[in-house]
């Protein structure tokens, strides 16, 4: 059998359908595995990209570099009102320690 421009080439059209048939649906299957391979591509890259940024707010957060809530900031000023009042009556408890010793020893030294 030669094959030139005078050959004929007999099918079934409903093989032929079939054919076509088969062949759409291959491509079809192929292209929606690639556009799901890519969608999970993308997906694994933003979740590495999460993970990363996680990672990073995991360490930086607690040494405070990355801020503080407005509650820590009010919480902190407290703190630092609280820190002065208690020197104050420290000094003021330390005075009263000092007077209250002196006057025992004035005590002491006036009676005889």
């Amino acid at each position: 059998m030669q094959l030139d421009n005078n050959t004929n080439f007999d099918i079934n059209i409903k093989w032929l359908i079939q054919i076509i048939g088969l062949t759409v649906a291959a491509a079809w299957g192929y292209f929606t595995i690639t556009t799901h391979l890519t969608e999970l591509k993308m997906d694994v890259m933003r979740m590495n990209d999460q993970v990363g940024m996680n990672s990073e707010f995991r360490i930086k957060w607690p040494l405070g570099q990355l801020g503080a809530l407005p509650d820590d900031a009010e919480q902190n000023l407290r703190l630092i009102y609280i820190e002065k009042e208690l020197d104050k009556l420290s000094l003021t408890v330390d005075n009263l320690k000092v007077k209250s010793i002196e006057s025992e020893v004035k005590q002491n030294l006036n009676a005889p």
